[in-house]
This record gives C-alpha cells, structure tokens and sequence, in this order.
C-alpha cells in the first residue's frame, strides 16, 4: 500500500510536469502513442536480460527447485519485469493490469526495480546481493526524475504480481491418491522418491482459467496396440545398456536434460536488435507459457497417474498384455523424476515455448541457440519443429517417459498456447 500511495503522488506531478512540456511543444495536442520515447540507456533491452539472468541465479540459489518448478518462479519475475516496461513504453497489452507511466520514465530503471522487487520478497536471504545488482544497474542510468520515476514505477509493477500470486498454491501439500497397481505409478529407483512435486498440478495457472482447462483424454489401454509400441520402443531405444540407440541418440536425451533457456531468449533477443519492450515482452510470454505447462502436465499426471516405463517393463507381466514382456533388470539411460508418466512435462513445455514463439515472432523460424546446463553443448534451433521434436524424442531414447505422454504432452502445449496467444501479450493497436 505505501508503494501505491507513492507511485500515486508521484504519478501526479509527473503527469503534471508531462503536460506542461507537452503544452510548450504542441499546444493543444495531445501525445501521441507514437511518440519517440527518450533515447540512451532507458531504452535498453540489456536492463531485462540482465535481470532474468539474475533471477535465473537467485532462484537456483535460494529454492533449488526441480527442473518444472523454476519456470513458475521465472514467470512471476518476467511478468513483474514485462508490466513495468509496457506501462511506460507502451506497444503491448499489458499483463492482468492496466496502470500506465509518463514515457519519460526510464523503462530500464522500472525493469530492474520490478525483478529486484519480485526477487527480494520471495528470497528474502538473497537481499544484500540483490540490492548490489540493482545499483549497479541504476549506475548506468543518468541520474534525475526519469530514473526515479522508473524504480517507483517497476516497485509498483512488482507489487501488483506480489499480490495477484498470493496463495495461488504454490508448495502446498497435495497428495497422491492413487494405490500402486498394473499401469499406476509408484515410487522408481534408484531412489524411491515420493511424488513430492504433486502441488504443481493445483497451483493457479498464470493464463489459463484453470490447471485442467486442456486436459486430453486418457493414455492409451494397457492392452492396447499403442501401449504395445510404446513399451517396445523403450525397450529397444531407452535402456542404459544393450539398447539400439546411435551415439547421437544419446547425445540427444542427455542434453535435453535441464536447458539454459533464459539465456537463449536473451540471445536471440541481443542478435534480432529487439528494443526493451520487444525483449520483456518475449520473456514474459515464453515463461508463463511454460509455467503454465507444466501445471497443466502435472494436472494430468495427477489425474491418470500412470506408471513409468522402468516400472513398466519391469512388471510387465502384471500388465494383462500377451505382447509385453517384462524384463526385471531392465534400466533407463536417465534418472526417471519422481512423478508420473502422462504427460511429458518437458515435452508440454517444449509445444507451448514453441508455439508462443512463433506466435509472439511471427514465424516458425525461432533461430535458437540453446546450452544444455547438463552437458555443456549448444545446439541451434532454426525452426520450432525441430526443437519440438528433439524433446519428444529425447524423453523416449532417455527411457524416461512413453512416446505417447511426450506426443499428447506437446500438442497440449501447443494447444494451450496458441489460445493463450489470443488473450495475452497483444500489440496494442
């Protein structure tokens, strides 16, 4: 509330000194949104990369979450970060809020103060190396009202996410209620972990209406041609020793691992020339697609709850399916998560980060050049397709996870994109 009162006052006399420059120049006109916005470092797109990466770090270092979970945490930042830069440069719909800044505030002083305010409520512990980064950036920003006018303006952008994420679920307890059978998921080795992530599923998406808003209908029968092929497929391509895979099949699954994403969004950003709202405006919609993707995968594996393919092939004489054959040693190439097989959470969030880029870029050209933090490669995506299907095929040549969960997961992430698209990140007419 005393940042609001604060952003009001402030608000007042800027919009005050606004009109009365507005005034001397163009009497009797108003601003046009096609005004040029001042030029030098408050415009700098360099401002929001700079920040996701820091929330990158933050998160890693303070909620060491699990591969799923930092995508919602990102989201909440960039969101922060996309409102505080479109209320003052205009170009874009902002994000479930309408508040609006003078344009000679600097957008890249509201980015900042919005990633560090989103930050240093969450991770209360990190506030010292976060308030070092903050000058450090403020540094690089002329000194006066328009610096001022932007960290109050982001603190207000920063505040508002604070409050519309308050016990949206996150971390709650959500069991798993579904009891160990042919098909069901259970505990996988080597570690035996329960399914601790379960509260993903219930968390309050950041666009859809709800977690099951694109649930797709259920994994195919346990007697089924399909569950057949998948099973035999894993098989052949997913285990850690005697399998059919090629070396660069393997390459494959490993570097799928865990990606540098945010930084492949910031590259693409810094190499295409996009301006600080183009760049806030790609993080913000490639994140909370992704969040919202993995709420949506993990609504349907707490729905289905089915069984991983080591649990799978292993007692596959309990499956009631003559064309199955169980084999009790049998190991995947990867570490199976602690969580159920449908849908692919990786290959959820593979469709929807495709589908909002192309949307949001107006191409299937996304021209992507990804780290993969598990092995240290990059690899360059041209087109959206070819990302999409090295994720599908990657959680198969893993053995972590069916062909059928990775195929309905990406095309739900598709799904819930391409309707998303139509609500949020718009241009502004």
């Amino acid at each position: 509330m005393r940042n609001r009162r604060a952003w009001s006052a402030t608000r007042t006399v800027v919009a005050g000194l606004a009109c009365g420059v507005l005034a001397l120049a163009l009497p009797g006109a108003p601003a046009s949104a096609g005004d040029d916005h001042p030029s030098g470092a408050t415009s700098d797109a360099s401002a929001v990369i700079e920040w996701m990466r820091t929330a990158e770090t933050t998160i890693a270092a303070e909620a060491r979450p699990g591969p799923a979970e930092i995508f919602i945490w990102e989201a909440y930042v960039s969101t922060a970060v996309y409102n505080a830069v479109v209320g003052i440069e205009g170009r874009f719909t902002p994000y479930k809020w309408d508040e609006r800044a003078p344009r000679t505030a600097s957008s890249a002083a509201a980015a900042a103060s919005a990633a560090h305010q989103v930050l240093r409520h969450h991770f209360p512990g990190a506030a010292p190396r976060l308030d070092t980064a903050l000058t450090g950036t403020l540094a690089h920003i002329p000194d006066g009202e328009a610096e001022d006018q932007g960290v109050a303006f982001g603190k207000f952008a920063a505040d508002r996410i604070i409050d519309l994420r308050r016990d949206d679920g996150r971390g709650a307890s959500v069991p798993f209620p579904a009891r160990p059978g042919p098909g069901v998921w259970r505990p996988t080795p080597p570690g035996h972990e329960p399914f601790a992530s379960a509260w993903i599923g219930r968390v309050r998406p950041l666009l859809l209406d709800s977690p099951h808003q694109f649930r797709p209908g259920p994994p195919p029968a346990l007697r089924s041609a399909r569950y057949t092929r998948d099973l035999h497929e894993l098989a052949a391509y997913g285990g850690r020793t005697g399998s059919h895979r090629t070396s660069e099949q393997t390459d494959t699954a490993r570097y799928f691992t865990n990606l540098d994403l945010q930084g492949a969004l910031g590259d693409h950003a810094t190499r295409h020339g996009f301006d600080i709202a183009e760049t806030a405006r790609l993080y913000a919609a490639a994140n909370t697609a992704q969040a919202d993707a993995v709420i949506a995968a993990w609504d349907a594996k707490l729905h289905y709850g089915t069984w991983r393919p080591v649990t799978a092939i292993r007692e596959a004489d309990t499956d009631g399916n003559p064309a199955t054959r169980a084999d009790r040693n049998w190991e995947p190439l990867l570490v199976t998560p602690a969580h159920p097989d449908y849908l692919s959470g990786h290959a959820t969030m593979g469709g929807a980060l495709m589908r909002m880029l192309t949307g949001i870029l107006g191409t299937s050209r996304v021209d992507l050049h990804i780290r993969s933090t598990a092995t240290g490669a990059s690899r360059h995506y041209r087109y959206a397709h070819e990302y999409e299907q090295g994720v599908v095929d990657a959680r198969v040549w893993g053995g972590i996870h069916t062909r059928t969960a990775d195929e309905v997961g990406n095309a739900t992430g598709r799904r819930l994109a391409a309707w998303a698209l139509r609500k949020y990140f718009r241009p502004v007419p």
